[in-house]
């Protein structure tokens, strides 16, 4: 939703803006920080919950920490978090995700774009052909932005990490601790696993979303726009001839 009203308003609001891959890249971006700033608190305490787990188990092994869990559940884990740090506490680690959402979100709309627009018209419905497209917009767009999501994960669980000697403070605190620690190649650590998420998920995603819109028979955005600005023009000409 938000990317098809920032594509629009860009369009209106930007004379000359054209369509294309460009104006996809930039409304795609600002759509991806959209949805991460009214999620992001839940995407925390998925994280925090399933780090306490794993972390846990490890710590256990190391005998260094008691079976007992941090956060009993998903309420909890969000009236801990609140108490804490207050609301600052549940967008921790937002920063990384933002920088990583804009590029990953933009390039992942633009790449879908692009290789649509090179598909020949009578193949455009073809639903192996949007799957392909999807596949590749996703695999692209991970890979480009992965590492500030090794940061954000890292910036999500720090409090729960019993080797933290230290606070860090900020993304850049974090991103030099990961690379002085583990080298740069933890900075794409799990990558390939996370291929096998993203990928056909993305792909997936932009298919049924072009299925149902033709399926409600939703305009195709570029109709829309002409519409939009025939009206606009024939209101200009009504008024002046008046």
């Amino acid at each position: 939703m938000a990317y098809e009203e920032y594509r629009r308003w860009i369009i209106d609001g930007v004379p000359g803006v054209g369509k294309g891959p460009i104006l996809d890249l930039v409304a795609g971006s600002f759509a991806g920080g959209t949805a991460v700033l009214f999620t992001y608190p839940l995407d925390l305490v998925r994280t925090k919950l399933a780090y306490q787990v794993v972390g846990s188990q490890k710590l256990n092994i190391q005998g260094l920490v008691t079976g007992e869990q941090v956060y009993k559940g998903i309420k909890d884990c969000f009236s801990k978090t609140y108490k804490e740090a207050g609301i600052k506490g549940l967008y921790r680690g937002v920063a990384p995700s933002l920088y990583g959402i804009f590029p990953y979100a933009g390039l992942k709309f633009y790449f879908y774009e692009k290789m649509k627009s090179h598909v020949p018209k009578e193949r455009k419905n073809d639903i192996t052909i949007k799957l392909a497209c999807g596949s590749v917009a996703g695999l692209l767009g991970q890979t480009f932005t992965y590492p500030l999501d090794v940061v954000r994960r890292q910036m999500q669980v720090q409090r729960l990490s019993a080797s933290n000697s230290h606070e860090m403070k900020g993304t850049v605190d974090t991103l030099v601790m990961i690379l002085r620690t583990h080298g740069w190649k933890q900075l794409f650590s799990g990558l390939s696993l996370n291929y096998l998420k993203v990928v056909p998920s993305v792909a997936i995603g932009f298919t049924v979303y072009d299925m149902m819109k033709a399926y409600l028979r939703v305009p195709s955005r570029d109709d829309a726009v002409v519409e939009v600005v025939t009206s606009n023009r024939d209101s200009q000409s009504s008024t002046l001839h008046s």
